[in-house]
């Protein structure tokens, strides 16, 4: 693989602390992919406000990212910026906001992730609309699906074509569906299309809370795909972040061999931790890669990095490097 400017400029200036280990997980990424190795990347945050996809999108076209466990927040935020990206109000002054200019969002119906706000109207009402409607024909037709097959489906119907204002390459939902990429979404519930599909079982628009397949099939799901990979490839772990799309995934390696009592199964071949979290205040979300040693997640030899940085500078360019922009 050929380097472009971006990763001549990394291998050149990012030497020391948080930019050398930034490096180093990239070279090691871009190492175990060449050598044959699988990808599963997390996503915590507000990744997808934050237009992640507009480097992951290609990452999954070009098959460098395997399978993604994410947040219910990232999965539908992806759309609502795909659908409404122009109707977007940033705040960049967010800092110096006052409560009765907060309050002006809120009566505006704009709802404010750092320096994005997001407007109901024009993203999140559509997509709830259309979410809605595969539930009711899933309903009919008796069938569950996941959270993220219904979001999938959408999509790839057209749905909410006619709705975009974003460049359709620059969604990483999108490219998933295109894909058929694995995609897990723990703890759906906490995110407005769970929100939305929990109120309308409150007032009886679906008779069943188990329409939508649970967390703990998303974790069989996850379990299952990983040992199919796990058996054929070397598989890597890339967290953004921390919180369940992390914690989820993670587990599966122990769960299979203490639950389950299964010999051989292969620990995580790569991981590294992009995050901000403080170790010392008793933070899941920031432990050092060896803790998980302990727990049977990873092995003594697995290669290990984290990323203390802002995962909206340090993922675009650990992802260039890989694809040697």
């Amino acid at each position: 693989m050929g380097n472009g400017p971006v990763t001549e400029f990394m291998k050149r200036n990012f030497r020391h602390f948080n930019a050398g280990a930034m490096l180093d997980a990239a070279e090691g990424y871009r190492r175990h992919i060449e050598a044959g190795g699988r990808m599963l990347l997390t996503l915590a945050g507000a990744m997808s406000t934050a237009e992640l996809g507009l480097t992951l999108a290609e990452m999954i076209r070009r098959g460098k990212v395997h399978a993604i466990s994410c947040t219910g927040a990232n999965l539908e935020e992806d759309v609502f910026n795909l659908i409404a990206r122009d109707q977007y109000v940033r705040v960049p002054n967010y800092r110096e906001l006052s409560p009765a200019e907060e309050k002006k969002f809120f009566l505006r119906r704009l709802n404010r992730v750092t320096d994005t706000c997001i407007p109901e109207d024009r993203a999140m009402e559509p997509v709830i609309a259309a979410f809605t409607e595969a539930l009711k024909d899933d309903e009919s037709r008796g069938e569950r699906h996941f959270p993220h097959e219904l979001v999938f489906r959408i999509l790839l119907e057209g749905k909410l074509r006619d709705r975009y204002r974003a460049d359709p390459r620059d969604s990483w939902v999108l490219a998933a569906a295109s894909s058929g990429l694995p995609v897990f979404v723990p703890g759906w519930a906490d995110s407005t299309l769970g929100n939305a599909f929990t109120a309308a079982c409150l007032r009886g628009t679906f008779k069943d809370p188990n329409l939508v397949r649970s967390g703990t099939e998303y974790l069989t799901e996850i379990a299952r795909w990983y040992q199919r990979t796990a058996g054929e490839h070397p598989v890597g772990f890339f967290q953004i972040g921390g919180g369940i799309a992390g914690d989820f995934p993670i587990c599966v390696v122990p769960m299979l061999t203490r639950e389950l009592g299964l010999d051989e199964v292969p620990r995580w071949a790569y991981f590294c931790q992009i995050s901000d979290s403080v170790t010392s205040y008793g933070s899941y979300s920031g432990a050092v890669p060896n803790e998980k040693i302990s727990w049977g997640k990873l092995d003594a030899e697995t290669p290990r990095y984290m990323v203390e940085s802002d995962a909206t500078i340090v993922a675009p360019l650990i992802f260039a490097y890989v694809m040697g922009y």
